[in-house]
């Protein structure tokens, strides 16, 4: 995948690849399915799960660590076909497939995954609540703009959590949000509750629209987005809604919008042709604000799929319309077609290089970005350069800087090498550039190279670039230490300061603010990562980051930056798909992998007293006063208290351990992996040996043991301590199942 360059080639190889690992006496199914991936062979997939569900134990496990993996890996349309090619098996009537069938399918939906995922961010959430409130009182009163970024940053900070408490708490300042704002508002609802598709409906009832009734379309476009939102991905339950609420959104473009980007989200690489339609015929209504979102959506939904029809009716509608926020959308939709499509993309990037357009040319940067994504290509390195330097555009130049981001992330040690020079650059715009390119490419890294380059564009005299560096910085710190890199205190430290500075503008302060929520994103336990666990090309995350990016025109789309945010955790589950008590090693200290201190609130001190005038009679009887008393003292050695002096020798005494115990379900981050050992329990070993982080299946060596199971109900964590409690058992003796996770929409 890494040395291999031209598609084709490597496509043949792979498919060799397959016939060899086939042919060994025991094969490596995880290795043979990663490559099924790659090359779309959703039959050949579905034809070795069902061969592994009729197995050994061993083997059945397996067929459910690739389904994990499918779901981390493939597009909807792939696991739809995998999924349906399963039903298609001839029926088996080995005991118990039915039943390992029907738990392999609900692996493949993402429903396990989606609920496991849930249950981790609730219940270890690490927010700091008072970074949003210090936030929140610096700002206050400011401006439309930063009201609206500490609302996105709220919703960062809580992805994937379900906690609104900030929301609830501070309901009149929430009011003040207008229009687009209350759009934006009501739209961060879908990060805070990302992944809870049971809910969704009932959660965001208040504001979706309703038949007979006139809400604000602000609310109701805003909803239909949070819906999106939601079910990113994983989109089959809701698309229908989604369909009829744009059907029916009676021309309202502000409802169409937010209908259209949250279709584009739930329709996420599922190529499905009647919502590509549905897109369309908004598009051709020429509406500027729901033409844009529809370009977006239809790139969405046909994302990777290389659809010639697709790009060529996007293409000549670009050049047909007036409306530039439509040829952006388009451009941005049209680079998403040709992901990862690496040189089939070169007749298209060689044609929107060519045309009078800028925004076009725009467009075929992030082609050259997403096509080539991961893969390094100097061709595609070379390309992107040459137009860095040499468009009459500033907007062409700085996107050509930032795709570079997306063609280097596998290798991120070399982007800071490539943008050195570009870092300096007279233009602003291409300094704007080399900030997001390393914020996207070193994203979760801390890579020192990174970090030098981007904090002295902190202080940059142009305040945007003063921003896409403060961005750039908590995209590359996210998750760090300050054991892991030293200036995490100073980089926050400095985030703080810009947000409280009243003389720093505007444009600057909402980059800080943004920053401030990508830092500790997702209760402190995600990061952003664009390859997953297995090393594939994290699709979501990849094109969450590109739309991303368009914030610089339209504030709402930073919301995409969800779509990147990734669990750190580590999940062990047993053949029965529940998480047993299970304890495994972290060889390192355990400060280097911590959550970062909470702030602590400022304290107010005395006022001081004035000093009165003293008379020189007071001051010479206080002299002779004073040596009557020095001839009484008799000089005393200084008692310490001995509780006090007790305490600092248990601080002396106390080292830090070399090593840490975690208990199943825990937060690891990616950087902690490779630290992990699974030797100190005999009862519980991974399935598999390699990359073992996200969700792993655990192959039990003791079978026929009473299991002791962790509930929802009782699996609490704070500062990466788990705590774990025993299930109760039935009747039967046997152990009853974990309790659903529960969450109350009527609170939110």
């Amino acid at each position: 995948m890494d040395l291999v360059l031209h598609r084709d080639f490597r496509q043949n190889v792979l498919r060799l690849l397959v016939k060899l690992y086939q042919q060994l006496p025991v094969p490596d199914y995880l290795t043979v399915c990663e490559i099924l991936i790659f090359l779309d062979d959703s039959k050949s997939t579905a034809q070795i799960l069902a061969n592994l569900l009729q197995a050994d134990e061993t083997k059945i496990l397996t067929a459910y660590q690739i389904a994990f993996d499918l779901v981390q890996n493939g597009t909807q349309q792939f696991i739809q076909n995998v999924l349906a090619e399963l039903d298609a098996q001839p029926t088996n009537n080995t005991e118990g497939y039915a039943d390992r069938k029907q738990k392999l399918k609900t692996i493949l939906t993402g429903e396990t995954t989606i609920n496991l995922f849930l249950d981790f961010l609730f219940r270890n959430n690490n927010t700091d609540t008072l970074i949003l409130k210090n936030i929140k009182t610096a700002l206050e009163n400011r401006s439309s703009v930063l009201h609206t970024s500490t609302i996105i940053t709220n919703a960062l900070m809580h992805c994937g959590t379900t906690i609104d408490t900030f929301l609830r708490d501070n309901l009149e300042w929430l009011s003040r949000a207008t229009n687009w704002a209350k759009f934006t508002a009501i739209a961060g609802l879908g990060v805070i509750h990302k992944g809870q598709v049971k809910e969704a409906l009932s959660l965001l009832g208040p504001y979706l629209p309703q038949p007979g009734s006139a809400g604000s379309a602000y609310s109701e476009g805003g909803s239909l987005y949070a819906l999106g939102l939601i079910h990113a991905n994983h989109g089959k339950g809701i698309i229908d809604y989604l369909t009829t609420a744009l059907h029916g959104a009676n021309g309202n473009e502000i409802v169409q919008h937010g209908a259209c980007l949250g279709l584009g989200l739930a329709g996420m690489a599922s190529g499905v042709q009647q919502v590509y339609d549905d897109l369309k015929n908004i598009l051709y209504m020429d509406s500027a604000v729901a033409g844009e979102a529809a370009g977006i959506g239809m790139g969405l939904v046909m994302l990777g799929t290389a659809n010639a029809q697709a790009i060529e009716e996007m293409l000549i509608y670009a050049h047909e319309t007036q409306h530039e926020k439509i040829i952006r959308g388009l451009a941005t939709g049209i680079a998403m077609v040709m992901y990862g499509r690496e040189e089939q993309a070169d007749t298209l990037i060689e044609q929107l290089l060519l045309d009078k357009d800028p925004i076009l040319r725009y467009g075929a940067m992030y082609t050259i970005g997403l096509s080539y994504c991961g893969t390094a290509n100097n061709s595609a390195i070379k390309r992107l350069l040459h137009v860095a330097v040499s468009d009459v555009s500033d907007d062409v130049r700085r996107a050509a800087v930032t795709a570079l981001g997306f063609v280097l992330f596998k290798q991120p040690e070399q982007c800071p090498r490539v943008v050195s020079l570009l870092a300096e650059s007279y233009n602003p715009h291409v300094r704007y550039g080399a900030c997001l390119a390393l914020g996207i490419s070193c994203a979760g890294t801390a890579l020192k190279g990174a970090i030098d380059i981007l904090e002295p564009l902190a202080s940059d005299s142009v305040d945007f670039v003063r921003q896409g560096a403060l961005i750039g910085l908590s995209m590359v710190l996210i998750q760090a230490t300050k054991q892991q890199e030293p200036k995490v205190e100073s980089i926050r430290k400095l985030i703080d300061e810009k947000i409280a500075d009243k003389h720093e503008d505007q444009t600057c302060k909402f980059g800080a603010v943004i920053a401030a929520g990508i830092l500790d994103a997702g209760g402190r336990n995600v990061t952003i990562s664009l390859s997953s666990r297995s090393g594939h090309k994290n699709m979501s995350a990849i094109v969450g980051l590109a739309v991303f990016s368009q914030f610089w025109y339209w504030y709402p789309l930073t919301y995409f930056v969800s779509l990147a945010f990734t669990p750190t955790t580590f999940i062990g589950l047993n053949k029965d798909l529940k998480m047993p008590a299970f304890q495994f090693k972290s060889n390192v200290k355990p400060s280097m992998f911590a959550y970062p201190p909470k702030i602590t609130p400022p304290t107010t001190a005395a006022p001081a007293k004035v000093q009165t005038a003293v008379l020189s009679t007071t001051r010479k009887k206080k002299k002779q006063d004073d040596k009557k008393k020095e001839a009484m003292d008799i000089d005393k050695p200084e008692e310490v208290p001995k509780e006090e002096e007790k305490k600092k020798e248990e601080k002396k005494e106390e080292k830090e351990p070399d090593f840490e115990i975690k208990n199943n379900p825990a937060r690891v981050t990616r950087a902690q992996v490779k630290y992990l050992s699974f030797d100190i329990s005999d009862r519980y070993s991974p399935v598999r040996s390699s990359h073992v982080s996200g969700i792993v299946m655990l192959h039990d060596n003791k079978p026929g043991q009473p299991e002791e199971l962790v509930t929802a109900a009782s699996t609490t964590q704070a500062a990466a301590t788990t705590t774990t409690a025993s299930a109760t058992t039935s009747q039967d003796n046997e152990p009853a199942p974990p309790e659903p996770f529960q969450y109350d929409p009527s609170k939110a």
